[in-house]
């Protein structure tokens, strides 16, 4: 795309010039809704690949971090149930399942038979995984902090009301049980 003239203003970011596009391509359209969501999917796009460069560094895939954290934050001793797992991750139990293999193998995780139901599974970080995921999780907060620190905090609070609040919208509220 040419430059822009000089005066004109800023130049226009990646969703800016599809949104241009689209207005003159389809000028019946309403393309401001791009404004909000294309910028937060690149975004989004753009904090996994960062927050990715913490979770390789520790031989593990998001999925996995996510499991081993979802164990540690269980407390003391430390372990879930498969489903329980699942949904503390928004992953079906197959994928859940298949995560769960590969932490075993790894010495991460260990499986037992529930004892309150000899058909129910429980999964238990072992003392190699706890020490993984406390040196992963705060690697993790320490990359976190870098990148929302490209902004002012004020701006960060009022992001992250925004979020909040929109979030509450949309995603219906979870009961504990």
């Amino acid at each position: 795309m040419p430059a822009e003239p000089a005066g004109s203003g800023p130049p226009l970011d990646h969703i800016a010039r599809i949104q241009a596009e689209w207005a003159r391509e389809r000028p019946g359209v309403d393309v401001s809704p791009q404004g909000v969501i294309g910028r937060l999917h690149r975004v989004a796009g753009m904090l996994t690949e960062q927050l990715c460069v913490v979770y390789r560094r520790f031989g593990l895939s998001e999925g996995e971090f996510d499991v081993l954290a979802a164990l540690r934050r269980a407390g003391a001793p430390y372990e879930r149930a498969p489903g329980e797992l699942a949904a503390h991750t928004m992953v079906t139990t197959g994928a859940m399942t298949k995560r769960i293999d590969r932490l075993e193998r790894g010495g991460l995780v260990t499986r037992r038979r529930a004892a309150a139901d000899g058909r129910g599974r429980v999964v238990r970080l072992t003392p190699a995984g706890q020490d993984l995921i406390d040196r992963a999780f705060t690697e993790h907060m320490r990359n976190e902090r870098r990148l929302l620190d490209a902004l002012p905090p004020q701006e960060a609070a009022q992001l992250e009301a925004l979020l909040t609040a929109w979030l509450s919208r949309l995603e219906p509220p979870r009961t504990e049980g």
